[in-house]
């Protein structure tokens, strides 16, 4: 009789971790799980009750890795201390680049009780880098600004998970060190408390002009909020002011609908972009205006962007390739700009850094407020643009 490995436990939450992040929580059965590991479905039951209680360990899984890894004895000389985070953090987020998506997006799907021990150790590991580099920078930091700054360089590191580019391990942590350490070396944003959910632009700043585009509107905000698969099509009704089956006059299905809302996203992208090659007189010229753009565009539609980030793998699938192509065109806009300025980077680096920059900008939009009349526009380029140029 052969004898069940001592480890098949670690390995189930490990293939489900990874398989959501491929295809998202609700995309994944118990049986695709357990096809992925070698064993009958009857076997991922004799560890785990349901596919909700795979989600609990992976997500507990990821972040005991980075707790477990970033506790490094008191005592050290601050900088020493952030060094040596640094490069595990960069070892840790490659090691776990098929699974660590978890932090960026799966996390939503935990229930109340389980979310609070998520943000609480994420806390903690916020807390090991904020600590540091405080002391590090005493004369120059708050806390809120070392911990807004500890934030973007996790987004740095949590940037590895959200694109496929081929690069060997080794590059690519060096690639997520240097940028990290050029983060925490850059003037903070100011971090506030973030928004009541459902008060973005698409609700209130921006008019909406037709009953399709109030539909429109409120499912965007409704995924941001909820997630895709939370929200009905009952629920769309009520928030524009209709009843579900009036929906169908405008969209197919709830499919199509977040098909409508990602080419929104998409088209909106490209028109910025062509906008910045249009006027720029050079490369460098153009990463800059593309990178004002990007963050106007990010914070103006952060429920938008959001949805265009996290929904992906919910779209039908001709509509999945197609938007997945256009992401991939306009990152190799930016990775042609950013070769051109910087002509000694190689391409798997420069998409690294693109993806870095991209992701950081997308994170930060959920915590700071964005207003032009503080410089704050001016400061998150800049911060952008450090990061194309660490």
């Amino acid at each position: 009789m052969r004898r069940r490995p001592k480890d098949r436990r670690e390995r189930i939450a490990q293939v489900a971790a990874e398989l959501f992040c491929e295809h998202g929580y609700h995309g994944v059965s118990l049986e695709q799980i357990a096809s992925t590991v070698g064993i009958s479905g009857p076997a991922v039951y004799r560890h785990f009750p349901n596919k909700y209680a795979l989600l609990v360990e992976a997500t507990r899984g990821l972040l005991a890795a980075a707790l477990s890894t970033t506790d490094l004895p008191p005592g050290a000389e601050p900088r020493t201390t952030l060094k040596a985070l640094l490069l595990t953090l960069s070892r840790l987020a490659v090691k776990h680049r098929r699974s660590g998506g978890l932090y960026q997006w799966e996390w939503r799907y935990l229930e109340p009780e389980h979310r609070a021990e998520f943000r609480a150790d994420l806390a903690v590991l916020f807390g090991r880098l904020v600590v540091p580099l405080r002391a590090a920078r005493p004369e120059e930091l708050t806390v809120p600004d070392a911990e807004a700054l500890a934030r973007a360089a996790l987004s740095v590191f949590g940037s590895i998970t959200t694109h496929r580019t081929p690069i060997t391990k080794g590059r690519a942590e060096v690639a997520l060190h240097r940028i990290a350490v050029a983060v925490l070396r850059d003037d903070p944003p100011t971090p506030v408390v973030p928004s009541p959910a459902g008060s973005g632009l698409e609700r209130g700043a921006v008019r909406v002009s037709s009953r399709r585009e109030i539909v429109l509107a409120e499912a965007i905000r409704l995924f941001h909020q909820n997630g895709y698969h939370a929200v009905g099509l009952d629920e769309i009704g009520r928030a524009a002011g209709i009843t579900a089956s009036s929906v169908y006059r405008y969209f197919p299905g709830k499919g199509e609908l977040l098909a409508a809302a990602l080419y929104r996203a998409s088209e909106r992208v490209a028109a910025a972009t062509a906008a910045a090659l249009a006027d720029a007189a050079d490369a460098s010229q153009a990463l800059h205006m593309m990178a004002d753009s990007y963050v106007t565009l990010t914070f103006e539609r952060s429920d938008l962007v959001s949805v265009y980030l996290a929904e992906n793998n919910n779209l039908p699938e001709i509509d999945r390739h197609e938007l997945r192509k256009v992401q991939r065109l306009h990152v190799e806009e930016w990775v042609r700009l950013l070769t051109t300025v910087r002509p000694g980077l190689p391409v798997p680096e420069a998409r690294v850094h693109v993806h870095a920059a991209l992701n950081l900008v997308t994170d930060l939009s959920g915590w700071v407020r964005f207003d032009r009349r503080t410089g704050m526009d001016r400061h998150l380029v800049r911060l952008m643009v450090t990061v194309l140029m660490a």
